[in-house]
């Protein structure tokens, strides 16, 4: 029998799919080639945590353009049509997420990267974030993952041992800096795999 009573959740990649490519291959016509350009040097991942990390958007989004102002057009896109690079839930993992909420056997949270500002969109468009009885977001608590601190915060204000925990997230770092602090870690690959890891923990599914 497991003694695992906590479960926490990333959000994008595990229950939400996100990804800027849905609005720049139609940017850029199917490009992919300019799309993978466009994200890999001008709209960076790096550039786009930074906002995760609670530098507000329209600072951000001025720095680029100032930086690269032939490409303003472009830059202005990312945000503005940032709710066309949400995909809608994963069900699968949805699926796993209801049941668990329903058993009532474990204690569910979110711990995610996303900014303060755009949160309040994802809170209006999924329900299912209501099965949690508390949500970390980096942007808020101006620190992100995978640096120590926002997993203290999280493990801190929900009086959470890091023994009895498990976390889950499809960025192999994040789950590794968890496992650092003692909580136990899965890399989320898929909803199957996911299921067949937290049995192997002992979970009851």
């Amino acid at each position: 029998m497991s003694n695992i009573n906590t479960i926490i959740f990333d959000l994008g990649g595990v229950l939400i799919d996100w990804n800027p490519k849905y609005v720049y291959r139609e940017v850029f016509e199917g490009d992919e080639n300019k799309v993978n350009w466009f994200l890999n040097e001008i709209c960076t991942m790096e550039w786009n945590m930074e906002h995760d990390a609670g530098r507000p958007i329209k600072e951000g989004t001025e720095i680029l353009i100032n930086h690269y102002p032939q490409y303003e057009t472009w830059i202005r896109i990312y945000y503005d049509r940032w709710t066309d690079m949400l995909g809608g839930p994963i069900k699968d993992s949805v699926k796993l997420l209801n049941s668990l909420k329903k058993s009532n056997n474990y204690n569910l949270y979110a711990l995610t990267n996303w900014s303060a500002e755009l949160f309040p969109i994802a809170i209006e468009r999924y329900d299912f974030l209501q099965n949690f009885e508390g949500i970390v977001v980096s942007g808020a608590e101006k620190t992100r993952k995978p640096f120590a601190k926002i997993y203290e915060i999280t493990l801190n204000r929900y009086a959470i041992t890091p023994k009895k925990a498990v976390f889950i997230d499809d960025n192999l770092a994040n789950v590794k800096a968890a496992q650092k602090l003692g909580i136990h870690g899965i890399h989320f690959t898929s909803a199957d795999k996911l299921k067949s890891d937290l049995t192997n923990l002992g979970l009851q599914l």
